[in-house]
């Protein structure tokens, strides 16, 4: 099965998104919080990286280890 095709799997994909949106809102915080706290508006691509890095990042890392373990398992 293919890495994109695992990653879809619906596991993989809810647990990506719980730890996107905890990661992904303290990486917000942190390089947006300034912004907004002065008024003005963050930069939306930013906003957006910000949680899609640590999304795909979790999910790469679920399907290689998946993948390990299909491997050990024979």
């Amino acid at each position: 099965m293919s890495l994109i095709r695992k990653a879809g799997a619906p596991h993989v994909v809810r647990n990506a998104l719980k730890l996107a949106v905890v990661v992904g809102t303290l990486l917000n915080i942190i390089n947006q919080g300034p912004v907004v706290l002065g008024g003005d508006m963050p930069s939306w691509p930013h906003v957006v990286l910000n949680y899609l890095t640590p999304y795909l990042v979790a999910s790469y890392s679920a399907v290689k280890a998946q993948q390990r373990a299909e491997v050990a398992d024979g």
